[in-house]
């Protein structure tokens, strides 16, 4: 799968440890669990990563290169343990170079050493000592620090906290709470390492790392003092599988944050740069209808060079003929009709991405139109785009989150009606003479979506020195995988519109009413989004961890301090998320930072899915005022309303018509908290620079 780590485990050099089922037994047949890591490697492979075995021949740059970790678990000689049998505990020398060249050009280093670590015949002390840690001939003793009374399996001791920059602060010990090491030595901590586990103060020896992590060069190294710990038949112990999972993800090679794009892109040449200049000199003359109000001898030009263009590119689209082809009879039917309100209902209607959704297939897409978040006026737009659609994706969409219309798209390029904060490519912003009976397609792109996010979630967790697990901050750190995860966001926010207890319109969007209708319904859509990625996840879709922590993010760092404060319900969603939460214990802002309950988080936002459901629920048999007030109170209950709210004192301070009820809602009914305007005083500049952002 895309953006995810390839993890290479070192079985040629005798080691102690096998990720292959069947060389374990082998190793060890009365108990193949004591020499097997087939348990953590599957639960990388759940997770999305490639996992792999290097059997045989010496470490060098064309084994390491392709993979983003390198895991060296206890090597051995075999007079000490049962082993792989594959070549010799010592790394040469140009072996040690190799991994250290890897290391400092960007790859991840975890090495699993053991107690009394000189008598097994390795060099794994060599090959530590190269990024300054060292590894003690010890065995820890803590009799009164031990799992099950036996003093040899020590329970670690946390470190002193997250590992800090260069870039976003992690937490490895996310969700990890406790840990024991089996018969383990200690380590020796460099200057700048981050020690994750130490011996306690009655251990023998005492106040000693057990596990640490360095930088170095670009990469990263984890050194364990104790191989058992992720051991078959120990890796489900305590939080041991968390504490796997955080070390590999944040040993990995950091992503270069590219999208990456399809095969098929290729350089459209003059055609496209002529469409673009054509389309651009137009615009200034058509009026807000999209009508021509300027030159009109010079816009029929410019509209003859529009459809010579299009004629040009169309060989490049095959699979859009007679869709490209109903564009040029559209726009010479505009011109024939005197060039007032276009009509290109003929074209909209030949369109169908949602008929070709296929990964990396182009689209050129010539319409005039307003832009949702963009453009209000109906200006002539080009905007070549790809589909992004994905072959997990796919199957998903077949077997149970059926979302016909949806089309996940990302740019290529654009005219400047979509170098503003506009993500949607809809059909009903079209300029057409008549309203189709129905729309078959919505596009959303996901490559801006996910920029957006990376901007801002990544300025926001400095801003608050919020420390991130390391598979959040690999998610901000990787366009490619971000892309992918708003990709099922938006599949299944998409399709919650219209499921579940609706007391009204699920797109009620168009209709008039309270803002903070329209806040719970997207709201209710997230929060439905992000239980259905907790589901997921269990069953083993590697995306659906990241989709809980984009929805996360963008609602409590991004939506809030976006755009202006009239009427904006995706805002008051962001607030009342986070107002929840904070309520909870489960976000706390204290001595200037933010600190999350990763734990607890899924539960906190199933409550308050719970509280909206029940709201839409008891609404079915409510009058439309009583909903209204109702859902206010919801809001109310977490958000604080605006001192001067009518809508906060209660029906009896109301006017009795409908039309004055809404004209009675503040335009910033809601307000937001002394945190949040904080947070958008130090974040604005960030925010204004993701308008027109690009992969």
């Amino acid at each position: 799968m895309r953006a995810f780590p390839s993890v290479l485990f070192d079985e040629a050099h005798s080691e102690a440890w096998s990720i292959r089922r069947e060389v374990a037994e082998a190793m060890n047949p009365a108990h193949p669990d004591d020499s097997g890591y087939s348990t953590a490697a599957g639960i990388l492979r759940r997770l999305g990563q490639t996992v792999t075995a290097h059997t045989q021949g010496p470490v060098d740059a064309p084994v390491l290169d392709p993979h983003d970790v390198f895991v060296i678990a206890h090597p051995s000689g075999d007079h000490w343990e049962r082993t792989t049998g594959a070549g010799s505990p010592v790394f040469t020398a140009a072996e040690l170079d190799a991994i250290e060249a890897y290391v400092a050009a960007g790859g991840g280093l975890i090495v699993l050493a053991e107690c009394e670590q000189d008598k097994y015949g390795s060099n794994l002390a060599d090959l530590l000592g190269r990024f300054g840690v060292g590894i003690e001939h010890t065995t820890v003793q803590d009799p009164s620090g031990s799992h099950n009374k036996v003093a040899t399996w020590v329970l670690g001791v946390r470190g002193a906290g997250p590992a800090d920059a260069p870039g976003v602060r992690q937490d490895l010990l996310a969700g990890v709470r406790q840990a024991c090491f089996y018969r383990a030595g200690t380590l020796v901590a460099p200057e700048g390492a981050t020690v994750l586990f130490e011996t306690s103060g009655t251990a023998d020896p005492a106040g000693r790392p057990l596990a640490l992590a360095v930088r170095h060069g670009r990469g990263r190294v984890v050194a364990l003092a104790d191989s058992d710990l992720f051991g078959d038949d120990s890796i489900s112990d305590f939080d041991h599988a968390q504490l796997w999972t955080n070390l590999v993800t944040w040993a990995a090679r950091i992503p270069d944050g590219g999208a990456g794009g399809s095969e098929a892109t290729g350089d459209l040449g003059d055609a496209w740069a002529g469409l673009k200049a054509a389309v651009e000199a137009l615009r200034p003359l058509q009026a807000k209808d999209g009508s021509i109000a300027g030159d009109r001898d010079r816009a029929v030009e410019l509209i003859a060079e529009i459809s010579d263009h299009v004629v040009r590119l169309t060989p490049r689209f095959p699979h859009d003929r007679d869709y490209l082809d109903a564009v040029v009879a559209d726009f010479r039917k505009w011109v024939a009709d005197g060039l007032g309100v276009p009509d290109f209902l003929d074209s909209l209607n030949a369109f169908h991405p949602d008929a070709q959704r296929v990964d990396g297939l182009e689209h050129l897409v010539v319409f005039p139109m307003y832009t949702q978040n963009g453009n209000p006026n109906r200006n002539v737009e080009a905007v070549w785009i790809r589909v992004v659609w994905p072959d997990w994706l796919a199957e998903l969409e077949r077997n149970g989150y059926d979302n016909p219309m949806f089309v996940p798209i990302a740019f290529e390029d654009f005219t400047s009606g979509y170098d503003t904060n506009s993500a949607v490519l809809f059909p009903e912003t079209v300029a057409v003479r008549e309203t189709p009976p129905r729309f078959t397609w919505g596009g959303i792109f996901c490559d801006r979506e996910a920029a957006r996010f990376r901007a801002v979630s990544e300025a926001a967790a400095a801003t608050l020195k919020l420390a991130l697990p390391p598979d959040a901050a690999r998610l901000i750190a990787s366009q490619e995988l971000a892309q992918d995860t708003f990709v099922l966001w938006d599949l299944v926010h998409d399709r919650t519109h219209s499921h579940g207890d609706l007391p009204f319109d699920p797109f009620m969007i168009k209709q008039r009413m309270p803002y903070w209708l329209y806040t719970l319904e997207e709201l209710r859509c997230d929060l439905t989004a992000f239980g259905e990625a907790v589901k997921l996840e269990v069953d083993g879709v590697p995306h659906a961890r990241y989709v809980q922590y984009a929805i996360l993010f963008d609602r409590l760092f991004r939506f809030p301090i976006t755009g202006e404060r009239v009427r904006n319900y995706d805002g008051l969603g962001g607030q009342l998320l986070f107002a929840y939460l904070h309520r909870r214990g489960i976000v706390r802002w204290t001595d200037n930072r933010l600190f999350v309950d990763w734990a607890r988080v899924a539960d906190g936002v199933a409550d308050l899915r719970g509280e909206v459901e029940k709201l839409y629920r008891d609404g079915i048999d409510r009058s439309k005022l009583a909903h209204w007030l109702a859902a206010h109170q919801l809001v109310a209950a977490y958000v604080e309303p605006h001192p001067s709210s009518v809508w906060n004192k209660g029906v009896q301070a109301l006017p009795e018509e409908q039309k004055a009820m809404v004209n009675a809602v503040l335009p910033d009914e809601f307000p937001l908290s002394m945190f949040y305007e904080a947070l958008r005083r130090k974040l604005t500049d960030v925010v204004e620079s993701t308008r027109g952002i690009r992969a």
